[in-house]
């Protein structure tokens, strides 16, 4: 059996759809678990009432980690898929995801095809790929879908707003870390779970349309410290020393990307428009470099843990992680 978690917070009519698509999915047996985290819009009786979702209630916000974690401690199945509140799945999501993650032994997540809800031309992921300072995107992120993502293919890691995850990998390497909250958590558990040994499958026939920034918004400050913060996070807890040494040169290669689109309005400035928004972009950054900071050394410890699970020597990860390099022109 499968077991679905939908992590959700006051999102009411977004889970609906979402639920709405998972109740058409076909070829495969399931339960669903929603995990809410203290919302105030009546969302968790929804999913009880209406879909007869299993709900688990907290009182207040954990993020998205500590949710995911608590639907994957109560569910059954022996595949863990996750569907994001904002996304909808296409009929045959389930049983594609389920299809592909059970095919081959040391294949231990699967990575969907994930449409921007807004214009399902465009691909906002299939799959992700990672720039050297730790920063990481959706393979293919904005691209016109012309069938360049149509192949079954290793990838590096999937996204978390749509995947599934083998049990039998969760119990063995541990869940999301609930130090990130939410932002870069997926990053995270991928390339653990890389490190660990297992493997990724990139599903293309398994689709998903997803809402972009819904939960907090792309133009959120909080947003960008959150994905500041967990890049650093994610660079000190997993990466080869050798790479670690030389994270601030590729942050400063990302940044000067950064710039040079800035001029033109282009790419993630776009959304801190003016003098002002920049300010207020760099402050983001500023806050969380130092958030990183003040979680060193607690990274630092689960460092060691994570050599305890280690198959992949450090110099196997960096060849991984330039392996699957965002390229600098993407970067920003």
């Amino acid at each position: 059996m499968i077991s679905v978690v939908v992590v959700n917070w006051n999102r009411r009519e977004l889970l609906r759809a979402c639920l709405v698509s998972l109740a058409r999915q076909s070829g495969v047996s399931f339960e669903t678990i929603v995990v809410d985290n203290g919302s105030a819009d009546g969302s968790a009786d929804l999913a009880e009432r209406e879909f007869g979702a299993q709900v688990i209630r907290n009182f207040e916000n954990r993020g998205f980690c500590a949710a995911n974690n608590q639907g994957i401690a109560a569910a059954r199945g022996e595949f863990i898929a996750l569907l994001n509140n904002d996304a909808e799945a296409e009929p045959c999501w389930l049983a594609e995801l389920h299809r592909a993650c059970s095919s081959r032994p040391e294949i231990g997540m699967t990575a969907s095809k994930v449409l921007v809800w807004e214009d399902p031309r465009r691909i906002d992921k299939a799959g992700h790929l990672i720039f050297p300072d730790g920063q990481n995107r959706g393979r293919g992120c904005g691209a016109l879908d012309c069938g360049q993502f149509d192949r079954e293919e290793e990838v590096l890691w999937p996204d978390g707003c749509a995947a599934m995850y083998r049990k039998s990998m969760l119990d063995a390497i541990g869940g999301f870390d609930e130090d990130f909250f939410a932002y870069g958590d997926d990053a995270e558990l991928g390339l653990r779970a890389r490190i660990a040994g297992w493997s990724c499958l990139y599903a293309p026939r398994a689709i998903v349309r997803h809402h972009r920034g819904a939960t907090m918004g792309k133009d959120s400050a909080g947003r960008l410290a959150l994905i500041e913060r967990n890049r650093v996070l994610l660079a000190l807890k997993l990466f080869p020393a050798s790479l670690l040494w030389l994270n601030p040169f590729y942050y400063a290669l990302r940044l000067a990307a950064g710039a040079a689109l800035a001029g033109r309005g282009a790419g993630d400035t776009a959304h801190f428009p003016g003098t002002a928004g920049k300010i207020a972009m760099a402050g983001a950054l500023l806050r969380g470099d130092c958030a990183a900071l003040r979680l060193a050394p607690r990274m630092l410890r689960k460092r060691a843990e994570v050599d305890r699970l280690r198959k992949l020597s450090p110099g196997e990860v960096r060849r991984l992680i330039f392996r699957y390099r965002l390229a600098w022109r993407d970067v920003a």
